[in-house]
């Protein structure tokens, strides 16, 4: 079938609108900047017929038009509205059709000079949101076959613009969304580094081990994990969750949070002063034996008597002393040596004499209690209102109004002290309800937690050792082995943290 001009011409514009709506389609659904941009760009060309297309966005708050993608340039472009074509566009709001560029004066030859690109013709339109605020610029080069654009590609653009300007405007919207998520886990972060100094690093650490984990998977063909691959926006999810997972320690009381040793600095500086009132009552009570000896055995007896009563005192004085030494090892987060507590128990008995004369306990039974601490710094109930920290970062995090593909956030970091084998807190769910995210964020967890060398309370442990603690675990059943081999095997520490294998 023959068409006439005229029938050529509409199937023409029919396919370009068609075109428009296609894009337009597609350019609903891309959120990234960098990649909507290009998009539109390429669209532009094709629907224009144009060598080369750029894309200007409106800067209000600098007054500049700006350019990520420039067909022909690779660098981002800014000027000032009101400066060369497309200024002029974004200022007026009209279009600007040029049939031939040298013969205009509003043509600026040196982006031909410098790039060796022959301009010849321009059509520049505005793009306009749903208001009909001008928010960029389309702008146009060198319709193809030597011919100049027409009053339809100015509609065809413009309409095209229009619908850029909405998918650019989503998009910015998109990027303001993800900054500010950005920013207020950053800010949360911070909060949590501020009351435990000690352990600053340790979510970003975290973090990257976990997301580090996850992207291995995308290499696993065998296994439980063969199947299992985490989107762009599912990485995130996981991110934002091992960086939060710790928030809840802004609910714990600061002195249980950094505690170092088993005493707070409060209770062993109270005990050491009690430790001197001891030497000096045991100085006293040496000076009153003098007294009674002297009076029984006479003057002449005297430094006999001093002798006797030196020797004896010197002996007291190291007995004494080294009770307090026994004490402050004691106190240091190490497993005490055999016969460590049954001594501890033995000193419930010794006393020494007030400013009032009176026996008064050398140790008290809440200090005997605290310096009997097996592992760690910390009673049991100090550990449990630690742990209470992953139930304040649950509700916590269950306040936040999360977008549709990071709800999941709160749910991962509440798990990620969970075990296998049901023994984990604080819920002690069962391994099936565990999610995988939580899972890898455990291993990584733990793994931090042992290499970490800013702890007061504990030395680093070396990487390979750290390796064998994690595997006696997961053989236990308490931490997913499958996921720890993938953890060694991939060498995650080593490309998350540089750490030395």
């Amino acid at each position: 079938m023959l068409y006439t001009s005229d029938e050529t011409a509409l199937t023409r514009r029919l396919q370009k609108l068609t075109s428009i709506l296609d894009v337009t389609k597609a350019m609903s659904a891309e959120r990234d900047l960098d990649l909507l941009l290009p998009l539109i760009i390429y669209e532009a060309s094709k629907v224009v017929e144009a060598d080369r297309c750029s894309l200007f966005i409106l800067d209000r708050e600098r007054n500049e038009l700006w350019s990520k993608v420039a067909q022909g340039s690779k660098n981002e472009i800014r000027l000032p509205v009101g400066s060369g074509i497309a200024g002029q566009v974004a200022q007026t709001g009209a279009p600007i059709n040029i049939p031939d560029a040298y013969a205009d004066d509003r043509f600026n030859r040196s982006f031909d000079i410098s790039s060796g690109y022959r301009t010849h013709t321009i059509l520049c339109v505005p793009m306009r949101d749903a208001n009909g605020d001008v928010t960029g610029v389309i702008q146009a080069l060198n319709k193809r076959g030597g011919r100049i654009f027409d009053a339809e590609d100015e509609e065809l653009l413009l309409a095209l613009g229009a619908q850029a300007a909405g998918a650019i405007e989503n998009a910015l919207l998109h990027e303001e969304i993800n900054r500010l998520f950005e920013g207020f886990v950053s800010a949360s972060v911070v909060a949590i580094e501020a009351r435990d100094p000690t352990t600053a690093g340790h979510s970003g650490r975290v973090a990257n081990l976990t997301v580090q984990l996850a992207q291995a998977l995308e290499h696993r063909s065998t296994g439980s994990y063969a199947q299992t691959r985490f989107t762009a926006v599912e990485i995130q999810e996981l991110r934002y969750a091992s960086l939060l997972h710790d928030f809840g320690k802004v609910g714990v009381r600061e002195p249980v949070l950094v505690k170092a040793e088993k005493l707070y600095p409060h209770e062993l500086e109270m005990l050491r002063a009690r430790f001197q009132i001891a030497r000096k009552d045991l100085q006293l009570q040496s000076y009153r034996r003098r007294l009674a000896a002297v009076k029984a055995r006479g003057d002449k007896a005297m430094a006999e008597i001093d002798g006797e009563e030196d020797a004896r005192l010197l002996e007291e004085l190291k007995q004494l002393d080294e009770v307090f030494e026994f004490v402050l090892t004691c106190n240091r987060p190490t497993v005490l040596a055999k016969g460590g507590f049954e001594r501890l128990d033995e000193l419930r008995k010794v006393t020494f004499n007030d400013a009032k004369d009176q026996p008064q306990p050398l140790l008290l039974d809440s200090e005997i209690r605290s310096l009997s601490i097996a592992r760690g710094t910390l009673s049991s109930e100090e550990r449990k209102e630690i742990e209470s920290h992953v139930e304040h970062t649950y509700r916590f995090l269950s306040q936040i109004p999360w977008t549709r593909t990071l709800r999941r956030v709160p749910e991962i970091a509440y798990a990620h002290h969970e075990k296998l084998d049901g023994t984990g807190y604080p819920r002690a769910i069962p391994s099936k309800t565990i999610p995988v995210q939580s899972k890898m964020m455990s291993i990584s967890d733990i793994y931090d937690a042992l290499t970490a060398s800013d702890r007061p309370y504990k030395k680093a442990v070396p990487h390979t050792l750290a390796l064998d603690i994690l595997g006696k675990e997961a053989k236990s059943g308490q931490l997913d082995n499958e996921l720890l081999t993938i953890f060694i095997e991939a060498e995650i520490p080593r490309k998350a943290l540089g750490a030395v294998k």
